[in-house]
């Protein structure tokens, strides 16, 4: 039984395969199923199965095996746990922010300065720019905090998203002061891109050549008002929200765990703003203070306790349900992250980010690396699902590459971090997408299908452009 019932060390000790181009077939298998039948679980999952059953040359039992074997080792490492407990805590904080009004309250408050439909529009957009400690953190509270209101002016939840994460992960990447800046200046200095400057002021240095997180910003308000074309998907959604109130596509209502009738049940009772924006005020604090988002939202559920007994909107009792319930809600989005996280797994195991990076490395002439750079890297964070640890691989190999020619390392670190956020700005199965997609309710598919023609013609196809200037003017 031991020769079939293999661990993924035993295995990768006994075997070595070149899947060359054929790594391409688990990302492939995903797009196609996800598009066909729309349902992120189950395109990820066949994704995952494929890559197994490839890795185990298409032995049933011994990818079985394997499977398990790699569930155990994902669900168990620190880096992914603390992912987890960052999801399934901030689903606590927000159904007790949403149980106490808080959440409702907020609604109310900033209704009075959002009172139309474009103001709605920029006011999410301009507050996803806010909250740029973290991409997590913007993903979920932006979410949380506009979603009500962006229902009653008939905004769908595809475009709620694409603002979401617009102003998510490719913000976090252009400000020095945030996990991003810490980060990624943290791996160019280590690889030998900081130009023998401060991890702060070489990561600052970066961020001007950072084109294509900087277009994917500006271009959010131009899409959302009518000045650059929409593309059919997302304006067919946002005709269906205008036309019929129906803000949520058929796939993504019907994915829902409860009925859209609950963000109401709460408008009889007495909501204040100030029991919503204070824990979120205090995860942004104690995340910059302590540099750990889970100790933080420890810290801001705590804080809720001493608001929410004392105003009596709920008793001990209540509040630990709703602690529960809130963690219960988001254990499907977990799920998901786990399924994400072993992908990345199997394509790295497939030999998906050796084959990019490779070609990346062996280009011949200079003045075109951070054209490639930004392309290849770029399309293997959307293929992989892999970001940081993209990041990790690929610095080390830039850092030589830049020294040898001679070349600007701000321009390739910010070629380089531009292809790192792209990868979080539309990859489906990205734990960016997936926790916005949360906060919207929209359907990860639904984000794709209706931001991906949108990326790809503004700030993709404008960064992929500047980057092959800036190569001929400064490599």
């Amino acid at each position: 039984m031991d020769a079939i019932w293999t661990t993924m060390e035993e295995w990768g000790s006994s075997v070595e395969l070149d899947y060359g181009i054929f790594c391409l077939i688990p990302i492939l298998v995903i797009l196609i199923i996800a598009l066909w039948k729309k349902h992120t679980f189950m395109s990820i999952l066949g994704g995952v199965i494929i890559g197994f059953l490839m890795i185990a040359q298409f032995n049933p039992l011994r990818a079985l095996g394997l499977f398990v074997d790699q569930l155990y080792i994902t669900a168990c490492d620190s880096g992914n746990m603390w992912v987890l407990l960052v999801c399934g805590l901030f689903g606590s904080l927000v159904a007790l922010m949403t149980e106490s009004g808080g959440a409702l309250g907020f609604t109310s408050w900033a209704r009075k300065l959002l009172n139309s439909r474009k103001k709605t529009l920029i006011g999410t957009w301009i507050l996803g720019i806010i909250v740029f400690v973290d991409d997590y953190l913007n993903c979920l509270a932006v979410g949380a905090a506009v979603r009500p209101l962006s229902d009653e002016y008939k905004i769908s939840r595809e475009m709620l998203s694409y603002i979401i994460n617009s102003t998510g992960v490719v913000v976090c990447a252009i400000v020095p002061i945030s996990t991003w800046g810490a980060f990624m200046g943290g791996l160019m200095g280590s690889s030998g891109l900081d130009g023998g400057l401060s991890v702060f002021s070489a990561y600052t240095h970066a961020i001007p050549y950072m084109f294509y997180c900087i277009i994917a910003v500006v271009t959010v308000p131009l899409v959302a008002f009518g000045i650059l074309p929409m593309f059919k998907p997302m304006k067919a959604a946002e005709t269906r929200a205008v036309e019929t109130g129906e803000v949520l596509s058929p796939e993504s209502r019907a994915m829902l765990v409860e009925g859209l009738e609950d963000e109401k049940r709460l408008e009889s009772k007495k909501c204040r703003a100030f029991n919503f924006i204070v824990p979120i005020l205090s995860v942004a604090v104690f995340t910059i203070w302590l540099d750990d988002m889970v100790m933080a939202l420890f810290i801001s559920i705590v804080i809720c306790f001493a608001l929410y007994l004392p105003q009596r909107l709920m008793n001990v009792k209540g509040f630990v349900d709703t602690v529960v319930k809130g963690l219960t809600d988001m254990f499907s989005v977990m799920v998901l992250i786990i399924l994400t996280y072993m992908l990345i797994d199997v394509n790295d195991m497939l030999g998906l980010n050796d084959l990019v990076v490779d070609l990346c490395r062996t280009s011949v002439n200079p003045k075109l690396l951070p054209f490639i750079i930004f392309v290849g890297i770029g399309l293997l964070s959307f293929a992989s699902g892999s970001f940081w640890g993209l990041a990790g691989i690929a610095f080390p190999i830039v850092g030589p590459v830049c020294e040898s020619l001679g070349l600007n390392p701000f321009l390739l670190s910010g070629a380089l971090i531009s292809a790192i956020a792209f990868g979080g700005h539309i990859c489906m199965y990205s734990d960016t997408v997936i926790l916005t997609s949360a906060s919207t309710q929209a359907s990860n598919t639904d984000y794709f299908k209706t931001s991906f023609p949108i990326i790809m013609a503004y700030p993709f196809a404008i960064g992929a452009i500047l980057y092959l200037i800036a190569g001929f003017l400064m490599c």
